[in-house]
């Protein structure tokens, strides 16, 4: 691809003068899991102060209230975005309306792979929690523990489910997580290896159009010449925003932090941003 089309920023202050409506990763954006990146807390204050409109669209399994508290306390102005949109709510969201409807039946057995027996993912759905895949009639990879297990751990755990073919949900599709420890395996690794295992997996979440779809929709549904979506994966967010024909721009302080070679990124997705800086601040 021809990176030189890329435009190069200094901060998101030429975003703020060209784009009405942003929408917003979280991890490897604004924070790391754990802190806020150097500037990002005021450049989104900023963004609504300047009266845009902000929805932050995330490949958490988790719903949004759970993240949007975590947020907060990170130091986080309240207000300072509009909506969030998880990849956990629109499934969450999803697995209601089938319970609504009886598409999904009272007790289902489900084998729940979260972060820190997390459960907010299911709360309020008809599914039974089980621990092991020879029992399981759904599985829900909502998160990877990829600092804490290898994947032989996930794979013994696995296999018996994809080996009955159990209908297989992953609401994270990212391969890649940061952690405390660096970067490990994501919920979306352990669906490749759900596939891998003779599986079947529905991926809700970027790259996929849905999310964007209802990011857009709680944005009233605006010109998408006035859109453009941050992120710092190109996989995720740089191809999706893309494929729903929106600008885009690649924040560098995420999983590509120190890549070499852009470019083979680029091309390894069949996508490239319209825009490259280094960090979501004002410079």
């Amino acid at each position: 691809m021809n990176t030189a089309m890329v435009e190069r920023l200094d901060g998101i202050g030429p975003l703020v003068e060209r784009y009405q409506v942003f929408l917003l990763d979280q991890f490897g954006v604004l924070h790391d899991g754990s802190a806020p990146y150097p500037g990002a807390v005021a450049a989104l204050s900023t963004l609504k102060r300047a009266g845009k409109t902000v929805v932050l669209v995330s490949n958490s399994g988790r719903r949004a209230r759970p993240n949007e508290d975590r947020l907060l306390r990170l130091g986080f102005e309240a207000g300072s975005w509009d909506h969030f949109v998880s990849s956990g709510e629109v499934a969450w969201r999803s697995f209601h309306e089938m319970a609504a409807t009886g598409a999904l039946r009272p007790g289902t057995n489900c084998l729940l792979i979260s972060r820190d027996n997390d459960r907010t993912a299911i709360e309020g759905l008809p599914f039974v929690l089980t621990g092991a895949g020879d029992t399981a009639d759904l599985v829900l990879i909502a998160a990877s523990e990829g600092d804490r297990y290898d994947l032989d751990h996930y794979r013994r755990l696995l296999a018996p489910a994809a080996a009955r073919q159990v209908p297989c949900f992953c609401t994270n599709p990212d391969t890649v997580m940061l952690t405390a420890v660096g970067p490990r395996f994501g919920a979306g690794r352990l669906a490749d290896l759900y596939e891998s295992l003779g599986g079947s997996v529905t991926r809700i979440g970027k790259p996929g159009p849905a999310i964007f779809e209802t990011a857009l929709a709680l944005a009233g549904e605006p010109d998408r010449r006035s859109v453009v979506c941050v992120g710092d994966s190109v996989e995720h967010d740089i191809a999706g925003g893309k494929g729903v024909g929106l600008a885009t721009a690649l924040v560098l302080s995420g999983i590509l932090a120190d890549t070499p070679d852009l470019a083979g990124v680029f091309d390894e997705y069949g996508a490239q941003p319209d825009y490259i800086t280094g960090a979501f601040s004002l410079r």
